[in-house]
């Protein structure tokens, strides 16, 4: 079944449709969710949530202001983002296996393989050098504006001017 004729079944809470929609997207947000949490159950735990939000709310997607799967990566993205930010989730990595830290450590040229289910690993390798680490810093690493301008070293500014642009050039390279 195509995208057009899930998203209005799904909005007027299609159960076949909301399954289709989460074997679609599901491993795709899977991968991007855990590129922020680091932790595949919760990874899974925060996924699921998204799905969920997502029903509940389908009514706010509209196509106008963007892609379906825009839409749920940005609820993605947040919620990862949240539970970083729960107390629950940073008491539980107080005490942290040595075993954690020997996979955390990436260079920004290389994104991790989880990510590109959707492929778009090879659209943000064509971005310049700026644009790739912001990219990677904000998305896939779940790093706040604050943070990525602190982490290059930039101003705050040229982090949401830059962000804004790459993200146009990689939906100019997509669509």
């Amino acid at each position: 079944m195509s995208l057009e004729t899930l998203l209005p079944k799904f909005k007027n809470k299609d159960e076949k449709a909301f399954g289709e929609l989460y074997s679609m997207y599901s491993d795709s947000i899977h991968g991007v969710v855990y590129n922020i949490v680091r932790d595949t159950d919760i990874a899974t735990e925060v996924m699921q949530d998204v799905f969920i939000k997502a029903w509940h709310k389908s009514d706010t997607y509209s196509s106008k202001k963007g892609r379906f799967f825009t839409w749920i990566l940005n609820i993605a993205r947040n919620a990862a983002i949240d539970k970083t930010r729960s107390k629950a989730f940073k008491n539980s990595k107080k005490n942290l296996n040595s075993d954690y830290f020997v996979d955390i450590i990436e260079s920004n040229d290389n994104l991790d393989n989880s990510t590109d289910a959707i492929g778009i690993k090879k659209f943000v390798s064509k971005l310049g050098k700026k644009c790739k680490a912001v990219i990677e810093l904000l998305y896939f690493k779940g790093f706040t504006q604050k943070e990525t301008s602190e982490e290059l070293d930039m101003p705050i500014g040229t982090v949401k001017t830059r962000n804004r642009n790459c993200i146009k050039e990689l939906r100019e390279m997509v669509l």
